[in-house]
């Protein structure tokens, strides 16, 4: 019995977020607990039927969901990139997406981007690579854009191309929806040779922005 009976500490653990994080939600009832003394406690498996239903309704509402690329890029989040390997452009890029205030860890961030790359290419044809990940330390989907001023041999893409066009996205667990939704949307979008050609040539950060409201 004792068993599923948890503390503050134990639930943070368990979902990856702060004690603070679970105090709150505790007080505002958003959670289910209850207290002993002035101690809070929670049951497992109430915690675990609550977050089954939690993540059931995001992923719904998230299914819903269209991208809005203001929602997700500004123009401070796209870069030309100098780096000739795969290795220095992924990790100038990260650096750039780390910026933004919805990425917690910037080291983290780095370090998954790194290792998914590692698994498997994240170039998809066209010289087109969207890096992808989805962590803990992410509070929301965000993204950046990195446009290459020389194109990266060795991304070993589907196609053999070198990379000229970086798409990095990081997600929270919870986005899964969402998160392949904007893949799939700029995997699409992105066919289009003439944007391809338009974002390579841009002469700054802000029309490659404009280019991309424009998808």
């Amino acid at each position: 019995m004792e068993e599923d009976i948890l503390t503050i500490e134990e639930v943070a653990k368990y979902l990856r977020v702060s004690d603070r994080t679970v105090y709150d939600w505790a007080q505002k009832g958003e959670i289910p607990a209850g207290k002993i003394g002035t101690v809070w406690r929670f049951k497992k498996t109430e915690v675990e039927n609550w977050v089954n239903a939690k993540l059931s309704t995001d992923a719904s509402k998230q299914a819903e969901i269209s991208v809005q690329v203001r929602n997700i890029l500004s123009p401070d989040r796209i870069k030309f990139i100098t780096q000739t390997t795969k290795h220095d452009a992924l990790v100038e890029l990260a650096d750039v997406l780390a910026k933004a205030p919805q990425v917690k860890n910037a080291s983290e961030l780095t370090q998954e981007i790194l290792k998914r790359e590692e698994l498997m290419s994240t170039a998809i044809g066209r010289g087109i690579a969207i890096p992808h990940v989805r962590l803990a330390s992410v509070t929301d989907l965000v993204m950046a854009v990195g446009v290459c001023r020389k194109p990266i041999s060795d991304f070993q893409a589907i196609d053999d191309e070198p990379v000229n066009l970086l798409f990095m996205i990081a997600a929270s667990y919870n986005q899964h929806s969402y998160y392949l939704k904007t893949i799939s949307h700029f995997s699409s979008k992105l066919k289009d040779k003439d944007l391809r050609t338009a974002i390579l040539l841009a002469s700054d950060e802000n029309e490659v922005y404009d280019l991309l409201m424009r998808t």
